[in-house]
């Protein structure tokens, strides 16, 4: 289900379960196998997107979700349950500590897009697409971190209502509502130029960098601010660091802006 290609560090990871390009079980386990493989750290950041013509991941298998309802005991235990399970795979992916991205390069439903909502960036495609979380409209609600995660990425009260409306929205409502970062012509494209941007940066200081926005978003401020001391003086005391931060003192005054610019 999985095709996978590196290109000078950079894994792009094409998903493809015709015809409709759902979501499953296998595709999950398949996975989870290969993030660990990711941790090498040879690979320097990973782009998700479609194999499919206008489908992303369009959401988790619909027809797996009421197989496991027709027998609660398939469903699991509460120490230990399909949903739970996923949750600790998608702390796996953001544990990679190096850059994620979603390239929506078409719909992304469900567990589809919340998915991509443990992706570090996501782009997506311009397009008759669709995005959203449509859970209760199928008299279920989204349990692959929907609930949790869009809060905290658009607030509270965008989330509640996005949630409750079962709603699905284009690309542009998508980006407007910041269910998504940036619209391409194509994501892929897109995604591998950020991609080729940020591998020419530390990977210290990225894996330094991501654990401390993630461990401390759900920290209480001063017990955050600590844990972003911590890994600050990690990145000071890089070889790495060092040398980039002395390369650019070596760099004309007039010249500074041009030269933190290449970020835009």
């Amino acid at each position: 289900m999985w095709t996978c290609t590196n290109n000078n560090g950079v894994v792009t990871a094409v998903y493809h379960n015709p015809p409709m390009n759902y979501f499953t079980a296998a595709a999950i386990g398949e996975l989870d196998a290969l993030v660990e493989s990711w941790r090498d750290p040879s690979v320097r950041a990973v782009i998700f997107t479609g194999a499919i013509k206008g489908k992303f991941i369009t959401h988790y298998s619909v027809e797996e979700l009421a197989y496991l309802a027709e027998d609660h005991a398939r469903l699991g235990t509460k120490e230990s349950n399909c949903s739970k399970d996923y949750h600790t795979f998608l702390h796996k992916l953001r544990d990679l500590g190096k850059p994620v991205i979603s390239a929506i390069n078409g719909d992304a439903m469900g567990g589809g897009f919340e998915f991509t909502l443990f992706s570090d960036i996501r782009i997506m495609s311009r397009g008759d697409h669709r995005i959203g979380l449509p859970e209760v409209r199928l008299g279920i609600l989204p349990g692959g971190c929907g609930t949790q995660q869009l809060p905290r990425q658009i607030g509270l009260a965008k989330a509640t209502e996005f949630i409750l409306r079962g709603r699905v929205v284009n690309p542009e409502t998508a980006l407007s509502l910041g269910l998504v970062h940036e619209l391409a012509d194509d994501a892929l494209v897109r995604a591998q130029e950020i991609a080729a941007d940020m591998i020419t940066l530390s990977a210290e200081a990225l894996n330094e960098a991501k654990r401390s926005i993630y461990e401390g978003y759900d920290m209480p401020l001063r017990q955050g601010l600590d844990n972003e001391s911590v890994r600050f003086i990690n990145t000071m005391k890089t070889a790495e660091g060092l040398r980039i931060m002395q390369d650019y003192i070596a760099v004309p005054l007039a010249e500074r802006r041009d030269w933190i610019d290449k970020a835009r």
